[in-house]
C-alpha cells in the first residue's frame, strides 16, 4: 500500500472529524445540542479504549492468554457505583467551575496552588509514555501497511512520526483551545470522540469476524485448532503465569484508571452536560467494551495459528492478518480504527493536560505577580489560550522524544499500564477528598510525594535499563548488591508482576502518607469550609450555586469588573455583572462589592484559569479578612438551614396544592349531590302532584282507581319523607348532634325483622333471599332503629342490583371473638375495585370516572346514593367497621363488624 494513499487517507478522515466536530459546535448553538445525549456521553467514555486496546490486547493476548480482560473487568464490575462517586464529582465540578483533576485536587484542599503544580506534573510524567505508545501505533501500522521500516534509527527529518506528530498538533490545537473558559463544553470535541468510538468499533468487528469467518469456519473452529497445540492450550488460561493477586491488582487499577485518568476525567465529569446521563453509561459503556473485545482471542488465535510468530509482531496482527490474505480495503479500514482509537486518546489527553499546565502551572505564578495585569491588559485570554496551545505542541513534541528513545524497546500494553499506575496515585486524594472532611492538604501532599517516589523507583527506573540508561545488575541483585531495594522485588515481595508489584507499594505508602498527613495537621478554615461543600455537596448544592457564600473583606466593583474585562472583555464582563446582580436582586452601586459579586467574580475565573489562579487573582484586588472556624460554621449552617426551609415550603405547598384539589373535588361532588337530590325529591311531588290533579279534574273516577292513586300518592309522599329524614339523618351524624338510643339485642332478630321489611321489593323482582343466622345466643349493645335501617339500605341495595327472576341475596350472621359479623352477598353485576373505597361517598351519587378517554359508572344504586353513606356512618357510630368485596361480573357482598353487648357497653 503507497505512502501517499494512506497519508490522503489519513487526512481525509481528520477532515471529517473535524466536519463532525464543526457540525456539532454550530447546530447547538440554534438547535438541541447533538452532545447532550446519553449515548454520545457513553460513546465519548470509549476514549478509554486506546491503540492499546486496538492493537494491544491482541498482543497480549497473544503473548500472555487471558491477562488481557483484567483491564476490562474493572471497569465493567465497578459500573455500578459510578452514580455514586461519578455524579458526585460532576455535581462539585458544575458548582466549582473546576477545568481538570489537577483543579479539582487543588480546589478540596483549600484550593491550593502547590497541590495543582503536583497533580499536573503527575499527569505529564504519567502520561508522556502513554501518548508515546499512541504515536508508535499510528507510526508503527503506517510502516506495516506500506512495508516499510520505521525511521527511529535516523534523523527525525525523516520520521513518518515526527510530521504525523506535528499534523496531531495542529488537529488537536484547531480542536480544544478556541475557548478560554475550559469548563464550556467543547461539544465538537465530545462529538468527534463519540463518532471515532464508532468507527473504531466497527473497523475491529469487521477484522475479527472476517478472521473468524473468513479465515476459520467459526469460533468452534478456530478453539479446535488452538487446542491441538500445547503452547496456545497452557497460554489461553487464566492460571499461565499469572497469579489471582495479580487479577486483582489489575481489576482495581483499571477501575481507577477508568474514574482518575485525565481524558476520562476530561469527557466524563467536565465535558458532561447532564448528570442523568450517568445511569444510562453505567451499562452502555461496559456493552461497547464487551462488543470491542469480543473477537480479541480469535484474533489472537488466528495469528498464532495462521502467521511466523517470529516474524510478525503479535500487536499487529489486526493489520497482517488482512494484508497477508489479501484483504486490502479491510486493512485500510482497520488502519483507520487503530488511527482513531489513538488520535481521539492524543486529542483529549492532551486537551487535557494543556489547561492543567495553564491553569495550575502558568497562570499561578503570572497572577501572582503585581504587575500582571499591567503587561498584558485586555490581552489575557489570548495568552492563556496560546500557553495551551504551546503546551499542546510540547507534550506531544515530548511524547514522541520518549517513543524514539524509550517505548519503542516495549509492547503497548506494557507502557500503557505504566500510565495507569501513575494515575492510580490520585485515588486516596480523590477518594478521601469526596467523603472525608478531615482529609487535608498535607496528607495530600504526603501521600502524594510517596506514591510517586515509589511508582518512578519500581516502574520508571526499570524501563530505563534496556536503553542503557541504567544497570541491568539493579533488578538483578539490587542496587549495590541490596535485594530488599530490587525496584521490582521492593522488600523481597517478588510474587506479582511488575506492575501489579509497583501499584501495591506505591497506593499502600500514598493511603498512609495520605492518613497519616491528615490526622497530624490541622485544616485552615478555607479547606474545612471546601471540605465541607465537597463531601456535602448534594446538601449544600441543592439551593445552587451561591447558597454558600462564606467571605469576609472589602472589595470594589469595578476592581472586579476590570478583573473579568481582562479576560472576557470589558462589555462581556459589564452584561455578566449586571445579569447577575438582576438576578439576585444585588445593588450594584453598594460600596463595598456585595461578597456574593467577589464569589461570583473567582467562579467565573476558576473556569478560565484555574481554582487556584482565581482564587490569587482575586485576593489581588480584594481586601479579605480572616474567618472564624465559627463564622464558617454559622454560615453553612444557615444555607443547609435555608435548604430545610425550603422543603418545607415545598411541603406546605403540596399540602395546599392537595387542599385545592380536594375543594375542588367537594365543590364537584356537593353540585353533583344537589342535583340528585333536586331529581329525587321532584320526582315524588310531580309523581303526588299529577296524580292529585288528575282526581281533582275527574270527579266521576271510579273508587277502585281512586283508591289505587290515593296509594300511590301515600307510597311517595312516605319515599319524599325517606328522603328528607336520610338527609337530615346524615347531617346530624356527621356533626355530633345525633343521639343514639342504645339498648341490647338480639342480632339475628335484627338481621330477620330487616329481611322481612325488604322482601315485599324481593317479591316484586322475584329475587330469591336464603338467610344463614348463626347469633342467636348472642347480642348487641345497639340503636335498635339506626342499626336496622342500615341493614334495609344494605338489603335494598343487594335486591335492586339483584338480576330478575334469577336474582339471589344470601344474609349470614357469625359471631365470635366479641365481633358479631353480617355480610349480604348478591348476584348483581359488580362493582370495580377501584371503586370500593369512593361508593360510601355521599357524593358520588351519579358522578362518572374518566378512564382511557371513556366514561364508567359507578353503578351505584339509583334514588339519593344516601343509603351505603348512611350505612356506613352507622355502623362506625356503633364501634364497627363495613367493607365491600367484589369484582365486576361477579356479584357484590357487603359486610360489617360490631362489637357483642359486653364490648359495646364500654363505648
Amino acid at each position: 500500500m503507497s505512502n501517499i494513499l494512506l497519508l490522503v487517507c489519513s487526512l481525509i478522515y481528520l477532515s471529517l472529524l473535524f466536519a463532525v466536530a464543526y457540525w456539532a459546535e454550530n447546530r447547538g448553538k440554534s438547535k438541541r445540542s447533538v452532545a447532550n445525549n446519553p449515548y454520545i456521553y457513553a460513546l465519548s467514555l470509549a476514549v478509554y479504549c486506546t491503540a492499546w486496546t486496538f492493537y494491544g490486547s491482541v498482543g497480549l493476548a497473544a503473548s500472555k492468554g487471558m491477562e488481557f480482560l483484567a483491564m476490562y473487568i474493572g471497569p465493567t464490575i465497578t459500573a455500578p457505583i459510578w452514580w455514586i462517586l461519578l455524579r458526585k464529582m460532576i455535581r462539585i465540578c458544575n458548582g466549582q467551575r473546576i477545568t481538570s483533576i489537577a483543579d479539582f485536587i487543588s480546589a478540596r484542599y483549600g484550593k491550593s496552588r502547590t497541590l495543582g503544580v503536583l497533580v499536573t506534573a503527575i499527569c505529564v510524567v504519567g502520561l508522556i509514555p502513554y501518548i508515546s505508545i499512541q504515536l508508535k501505533a499510528i507510526a508503527g501500522s503506517f510502516s506495516l501497511l506500506t512495508g516499510q521500516v520505521t525511521g527511529r534509527s535516523g534523523s527525525f527529518i525523516n520520521d513518518k512520526a515526527f510530521y504525523i506528530t506535528l499534523l496531531l498538533a495542529v488537529f488537536t490545537v484547531l480542536f480544544g483551545t478556541r475557548k478560554l473558559e475550559a469548563t464550556e463544553r467543547h461539544e465538537g470535541l465530545v462529538t468527534a470522540v463519540a463518532f471515532e468510538s464508532i468507527v473504531k468499533l466497527i473497523a475491529f468487528l469487521a477484522v475479527g469476524i472476517f478472521v473468524t469467518f473468513g479465515l476459520f469456519n467459526g469460533p468452534a473452529d478456530i478453539f479446535r485448532h488452538a487446542s491441538q497445540q500445547a503452547v496456545l492450550k497452557q497460554e489461553f488460561t487464566t492460571g499461565a503465569g499469572h497469579t489471582t493477586a495479580d487479577w486483582f491488582w489489575y481489576s482495581l487499577l483499571s477501575a481507577i484508571a477508568i474514574l482518575f485518568l485525565p481524558r476520562q476525567f476530561q469527557v466524563a465529569v467536565v465535558e458532561n452536560s447532564d448528570e442523568r446521563h450517568v445511569s444510562k453509561a453505567m451499562w452502555l459503556f461496559p456493552l461497547y467494551m464487551l462488543l470491542i473485545n469480543l473477537f480479541v482471542i480469535p484474533v489472537a488465535f488466528g495469528g498464532k495459528l495462521l502467521l511466523n510468530a517470529a516474524s510478525f509482531d503479535a500487536d499487529g496482527y489486526v493489520l497482517t492478518l488482512p494484508l497477508q490474505y489479501g484483504q486490502q480495503g479491510l486493512a485500510l479500514l482497520a488502519y483507520l480504527g487503530g488511527f482513531s482509537a489513538a488520535t481521539s486518546m492524543i486529542i483529549v489527553e492532551t486537551i487535557a493536560l494543556s489547561v492543567m499546565i495553564s491553569n495550575n502551572v502558568v497562570m499561578p505564578l503570572l497572577v501572582g505577580v503585581p504587575r500582571w495585569n499591567i503587561w498584558f491588559g485586555t490581552a489575557s485570554s489570548r495568552f492563556v489560550i496560546n500557553v495551551r496551545r504551546m503546551a499542546i505542541l510540547s507534550l506531544l513534541l515530548l511524547a514522541y522524544w520518549y517513543y524514539r528513545s524509550v517505548s519503542s524497546h516495549f509492547s503497548l500494553v506494557s507502557v500503557g499500564t505504566i500510565s495507569f499506575v501513575a494515575v492510580a496515585q490520585f485515588t486516596p486524594a480523590m477518594i478521601g477528598g469526596l467523603f472525608w472532611k478531615q482529609g487535608g492538604k498535607s496528607g495530600a501532599m504526603t501521600g502524594l510525594v510517596a506514591g510517586l517516589v515509589i511508582w518512578l523507583y519500581t516502574l520508571i527506573l526499570p524501563t530505563l535499563v534496556p536503553v542503557g540508561w541504567i544497570p541491568a545488575s539493579w533488578l538483578t541483585v539490587g542496587p549495590a548488591g541490596l535485594g530488599w531495594l530490587n525496584p521490582q522485588a521492593l522488600m523481597g515481595l517478588s510474587k506479582f508482576d511488575p506492575i501489579a508489584h509497583s501499584f501495591f507499594w506505591s497506593l499502600l505508602f500514598n493511603s498512609l502518607g495520605y492518613v497519616w498527613g491528615s490526622v497530624s495537621r490541622s485544616q485552615p478554615m478555607l479547606e474545612q469550609q471546601q471540605a465541607v461543600l465537597f463531601v456535602d455537596v448534594f446538601k449544600y448544592r441543592s439551593q445552587g450555586k451561591d447558597s454558600q457564600i462564606v467571605w469576609k473583606g472589602k472589595a470594589r466593583l469595578s476592581d472586579l469588573r476590570g478583573l473579568l474585562a481582562s479576560f472576557f472583555g470589558t462589555d462581556h464582563a459589564q452584561r455578566v455583572l449586571k445579569r447577575y446582580a438582576r438576578r439576585n436582586r444585588i445593588n450594584e452601586q453598594q460600596t463595598p462589592a456585595d461578597p456574593r459579586f467577589v464569589a461570583y467574580t473567582e467562579r467565573l475565573l476558576s473556569g478560565a484559569i484555574g481554582t487556584a489562579s482565581a482564587r490569587i487573582a482575586v485576593a489581588s484586588i480584594t481586601q479579605e479578612d480572616p474567618i472564624a472556624s465559627n463564622e464558617v460554621i454559622q454560615i453553612l449552617k444557615e444555607s443547609q438551614a435555608l435548604v430545610s426551609v425550603n422543603k418545607e415550603l415545598q411541603r406546605l405547598t403540596r399540602e395546599l396544592s392537595d387542599a385545592n384539589e380536594q375543594l375542588k373535588t367537594a365543590d364537584r361532588q356537593k353540585d353533583d349531590f344537589v342535583s340528585t337530590i333536586t331529581h329525587e325529591i321532584r320526582t315524588p311531588i310531580t309523581s303526588i302532584r299529577a296524580l292529585v290533579e288528575l282526581m281533582h279534574d275527574t270527579p266521576d273516577m271510579d273508587r277502585d282507581t281512586q283508591t289505587h292513586f290515593l296509594g300511590t300518592v301515600i307510597k311517595e309522599s312516605e319515599r319524599l319523607t325517606r328522603l328528607i329524614n336520610q338527609v337530615l339523618d346524615l347531617e346530624r351524624m356527621e356533626s355530633g348532634r345525633y343521639r343514639f338510643v342504645q339498648e341490647e339485642a338480639s342480632i339475628d332478630e335484627l338481621v330477620s325483622d330487616a329481611v322481612e321489611a325488604v322482601r315485599p321489593l324481593a317479591v316484586e323482582k322475584t329475587v330469591r333471599i336464603d338467610t344463614y343466622l348463626n347469633c342467636k345466643a348472642t347480642n348487641v349493645y345497639v340503636d335498635r332503629d339506626r342499626l336496622m335501617q342500615a341493614l334495609i339500605n344494605l338489603l335494598a341495595n343487594a335486591v335492586k342490583f339483584a338480576p330478575t327472576v334469577s336474582g339471589w341475596v344470601v344474609v349470614r350472621s357469625d359471631c365470635e371473638a366479641g365481633t358479631c359479623e353480617v355480610s349480604i352477598n348478591d348476584n348483581g353485576m359488580g362493582i370495580d375495585p377501584k371503586f370500593h373505597e369512593l361508593i360510601f361517598e355521599k357524593y358520588r351519587q351519579g358522578q362518572t370516572s374518566e378512564r382511557e378517554g371513556t366514561t364508567t359508572s359507578l353503578h351505584k344504586p339509583t334514588g339519593s346514593g344516601l343509603g351505603l353513606a348512611i350505612a356506613k356512618r352507622i355502623v362506625e357510630l356503633h364501634g364497627g367497621q363495613i367493607s365491600v368485596h367484589s369484582l365486576p361480573g361477579e356479584g357484590a357482598t357487603f359486610s360489617f363488624q360490631i362489637p357483642v353487648a359486653s364490648s359495646a357497653n364500654q363505648h
